[in-house]
């Protein structure tokens, strides 16, 4: 017996003794002397006379064992699974050790939360203040291909110091990621050919959602680019958020933390080498790794081409309440007798006018409305979209 637990079983048997040689019954004051309180004393005197002095000794806890506990061998795998996907929650996990080790039973999502928390593998979430959704005006996308979702995750430098500008595309319904390119710049000409393999594989969808920055977007009538125009021409529609709400495009946003945390900590040395990490993390992302919005299926076994097939571009069409004039080469439009500017993106394209009022016209270019003409006392004038 420790020295410090025989001191405090000599001071209960002393204790013991002052109780039973106390012929006045002054028990309460006899526990103040003690230092302890009546109900700790009127439990000690019925352990001695249950058990004797041996009563006095503090017990160990009943339950020595749990029967529930997860066994050494089955935490030690689940730790392994964590340190292979740092990233990953429990349900997830589970998953994995699910399929590379079917003839076992795992527990549930807690007790694996546990067992990382007891190892040190996970770090506790930092509270954040959450503010309400904004209502997006953006069309749902329930199926594969209603919707794909682009954008360039933030750039960073590489171990050379050259600059990489990862390009991302995933489908909004089933979370496939379709390409994932590490670029040197956000331009057409460098997106275009990543954009023009992924119709060749996969088809076309009906729409491509992105943000308002470089080249998806310009300022000009519209927010047209180089690179929505050729969109439209190949039949899909453009789609782009609010500015200055990223949550309008929320899955896409969400995809990129996991990429980053993933494949850029740290960064690769060449542009080449973190190339083959975006790949990797691609085959893992959409083969592998489950998904809690899928029911923690990978987006590969919800995805599937696009049943449009890519085409050559070709010239919008308008129905029989439009009047159609085509941009010259300086992209002006002649109008109600007079010429004004549209877009140099539109040059030698057809554009759309429907009458809404005596004088006022939407512009059209394709399915998009772009802007309104104006025609105030014989005097034309554009009006974008606000």
């Amino acid at each position: 017996m420790p020295w410090k637990e025989t001191c405090i079983v000599d001071q209960r048997i002393e204790f013991i003794a002052a109780v039973k040689a106390d012929a006045r019954g002054n028990f309460t004051r006899l526990c103040e002397r003690f230092g302890i309180s009546r109900q700790t004393g009127y439990a000690l005197l019925a352990r001695y006379n249950e058990r004797g002095a041996e009563g006095l000794e503090d017990r160990a806890p009943k339950a020595q064992t749990c029967p529930h506990k997860t066994a050494g061998p089955l935490e030690d795998l689940v730790a392994e699974m964590r340190k292979k996907h740092p990233q990953e929650g429990p349900k997830k996990l589970i998953e994995r050790l699910a399929s590379a080790h079917p003839e076992m039973t795992w527990p549930a999502a807690s007790t694996v939360g546990e067992i990382l928390k007891r190892r040190g593998l996970i770090r506790p979430r930092r509270r954040r203040i959450r503010v309400p959704m904004h209502p997006s005006p953006l069309e749902p996308c329930t199926e594969p291909n209603d919707v794909w979702c682009t954008d360039f995750k933030g750039s960073f430098e590489l171990g050379d110091r050259m600059r990489c500008h990862p390009l991302t595309i995933t489908d909004g319904a089933s979370r496939y990621l379709i390409r994932c390119e590490g670029l040197t710049g956000e331009t057409t000409a460098l997106a275009r050919p990543h954009f023009e393999r992924a119709f060749a594989e996969f088809g076309v969808p009906a729409r491509i959602r992105s943000d308002n920055g470089s080249p998806f977007a310009t300022k000009t009538l519209g927010g047209l680019s180089a690179l929505s125009v050729w969109w439209i021409q190949l039949g899909i529609v453009p789609e782009r958020i609010e500015p200055g709400q990223p949550q309008q495009n929320g899955r896409h946003e969400r995809f990129h933390r996991t990429l980053k945390a993933c494949t850029t900590k740290p960064p690769a040395q060449t542009l080449a080498e973190q190339q083959r990490a975006f790949d990797h993390f691609r085959r893992d992302y959409n083969d592998e790794r489950p998904h809690e919005a899928l029911g923690q299926k990978p987006p590969a076994s919800i995805y599937e081409p696009s049943w449009r097939a890519l085409r050559p571009p070709r010239e919008p069409a308008y129905g029989e309440d439009f009047k159609v004039r085509r941009a010259g080469d300086g992209g002006t439009v002649a109008m109600a007798g007079k010429s004004f500017y549209i877009s140099h993106l539109l040059k030698g394209q057809p554009i759309g006018f429907r009458e809404i009022d005596s004088d006022e016209w939407e512009i059209h270019y394709g399915p998009l409305l772009i802007g309104h003409l104006l025609i105030r006392q014989g005097k034309p004038r554009v009006q974008p979209i606000e």
